[in-house]
């Protein structure tokens, strides 16, 4: 009996569950077109990264160090150079362009892939679809990406001056790069440590799906029959709205994220979401929620609109090209 004698291939394996109709399905979750919008949404992100960096660094200051005095973001930049020199703002990119890459592309490839399952061809999916395929897309990406942000987190802060003496004293060593981060953290906190954060992470999951309903949403309420795209400055302004209306809604679990992936614990030992944001709350009063918002609306508002931009060209210029060479 020669059951082996060839080389089974997944197709000719299907045929065993026709009841789950997975071909079908198969076809349209590992589509060029998911894929596409995956590719566009992973490049557009790590550009608007690359562009915006510096603000992102000041808002990590802001969130980790209570000590620092909540000025504008142009003063906490000046500050950082005057301490540490302008290498400083640019601390950590590598990593974190290196796993904003992945984060993204798995992100949009969910989202998407999420969609075309769901979503009949041709129809437009609804606000509240957009909203639970954002929200179960990034619970994945939270899942699969959150020990690649960990490290990141702790690579930004590597070599920082801090106004919190008891961060001050209690700087981790230095890592070389994120595999090494991987493997200390595991080595000496445990493998869980790489999982910091979670919690909010998942609950933050929202962020994007808020940003993307809204997104969305106005982008269908400024399309036409006529009109399928839109220009330039008007994607920029829409990505814009989205990712502020989500960021304000979601700020405060974001604060508590940024110290649990540091490595931050209260005094009694504690590093759970309630205990770090009660702590806060007791020694900055509620508008210590809010520290370093500015530089994070402007960080994250400014790098959501361009990525939206650089996205939405990526993939119309990648499947312009597709359509031409399958003429």
């Amino acid at each position: 009996m020669t059951l082996f004698s060839k080389t089974v291939s997944f197709n000719d394996m299907v045929p065993i569950l026709p009841a789950l109709d997975l071909p079908v399905t198969l076809k349209m979750l590992f589509s060029h077109k998911n894929f596409v919008h995956a590719l566009a949404g992973a490049v557009g992100s790590v550009t608007a990264m690359t562009v915006f960096f510096p603000l992102d660094t000041a808002r990590t200051r802001l969130q980790v160090d209570d000590k620092r005095k909540a000025k504008n973001t142009g003063h906490i930049l000046m500050d950082i150079i005057q301490e540490e020199g302008v290498y400083s703002l640019y601390r950590g990119l590598l990593p974190v362009l290196s796993s904003l890459y992945c984060s993204n592309f798995l992100y949009f490839y969910t989202f998407n892939g999420l969609k075309a399952v769901f979503v009949g061809r041709g129809e437009v999916s609804t606000s509240l679809q957009d909203l639970l395929f954002g929200y179960l897309a990034g619970i994945v990406n939270v899942l699969m990406t959150t020990p690649l942000w960990v490290v990141n987190t702790r690579l930004k802060l590597q070599g920082a001056k801090f106004r919190t003496q008891e961060i001050e004293c209690s700087k981790t060593a230095k890592y070389k790069g994120i595999i090494d981060g991987l493997k200390r953290i595991c080595k000496e906190e445990g493998v869980m440590s790489l999982w910091s954060g979670t919690g909010p992470s998942l609950v933050l999951a929202g962020n994007p799906a808020i940003q993307f309903m809204v997104y969305e949403g106005i982008k269908k309420f400024l399309m036409t029959e006529d009109n399928k795209t839109l220009k330039k400055r008007q994607y920029f302004a829409v990505g814009a709205i989205a990712k502020a209306v989500a960021t304000i809604l979601t700020y405060p679990l974001q604060v508590a994220q940024c110290k649990q992936r540091s490595g931050i614990k209260t005094p009694s030992g504690k590093a759970d979401i309630l205990s770090l944001l009660a702590r806060l709350v007791r020694e900055q009063g509620f508008k210590g929620l809010y520290k370093g918002l500015e530089a994070k609306l402007l960080q994250t508002v400014a790098t959501a609109a361009l990525m939206f931009v650089a996205y939405e060209k990526i993939a119309a210029f990648i499947f312009s090209l597709l359509r031409r060479t399958s003429r």
